[in-house]
C-alpha cells in the first residue's frame, strides 16, 4: 500500500469509526496541554499523523501526541489486532504548501 493510500485509509477510519472509548483520554490529554475542552472536537479537528497528511496538514516537528488504542485490520490474515496510535490537534498542524 502506497503512502497516499495509507493516509486516506487512516483518514477514513478517524472519521467513520463508531466506538467512542478514546474520547476521555482524548479530551483529558489535550487539556493537559492547555487545550480548552471546548476546542477539542474528536473526528472534526483531532486525527492521526496519517489523518492529518491526507487533510493537507502537518503535525510540526517536536510536537507530542495523546496516545489512544484502535484496532486495524492485518492485510495478511484479514484479522484485526490492537495498537497504539498518537492523535494530534490541529493547533499542532500547519498546512502543507
Amino acid at each position: 500500500m502506497d503512502k497516499t493510500t495509507q493516509c486516506l485509509n487512516s483518514l477514513q477510519r478517524a472519521k467513520n469509526g463508531d466506538s467512542l472509548a478514546n474520547y476521555p483520554t482524548i479530551i483529558s490529554g489535550f487539556m493537559a496541554k492547555g487545550i480548552s475542552a471546548q476546542e477539542i472536537k474528536p473526528r472534526e479537528n483531532v486525527f492521526s499523523y496519517d489523518a492529518w497528511q491526507a487533510l493537507g496538514r502537518q503535525v510540526r516537528k517536536g510536537e507530542t501526541g495523546v496516545k489512544c488504542v484502535t484496532y486495524r485490520d492485518n492485510e495478511k490474515t484479514s484479522k484485526k489486532f490492537v495498537c497504539r496510535v498518537a492523535v494530534f490537534h490541529i493547533s499542532q498542524t500547519d498546512a502543507i504548501q
